[in-house]
């Protein structure tokens, strides 16, 4: 089993070490050909990324340190 993932954080002054506000992961196999991971890829960022600034427009989200509480 092989999985696809994304995820949405807070940019700080390292690269991919913000406070995450949302992950997801899709699961794919040895059916998937390159052009349907990409689809997959696209897919699952579009949504996490959707999802993200949902919950931080909408006063959803608190940092804390490097942590974020999502409520």
């Amino acid at each position: 089993v092989k999985i696809i993932g994304a995820t949405a954080h807070y940019v700080n002054d390292n690269l991919d070490e913000g406070p995450i506000i949302m992950q997801d992961v899709i699961h794919v196999d040895h059916t998937y050909t390159a052009e349907d991971m990409m689809r997959a890829g696209r897919d699952v960022e579009k949504n996490v990324l959707s999802r993200a600034l949902y919950k931080v427009l909408a006063q959803r989200v608190f940092v804390y340190g490097n942590r974020t509480i999502i409520l």
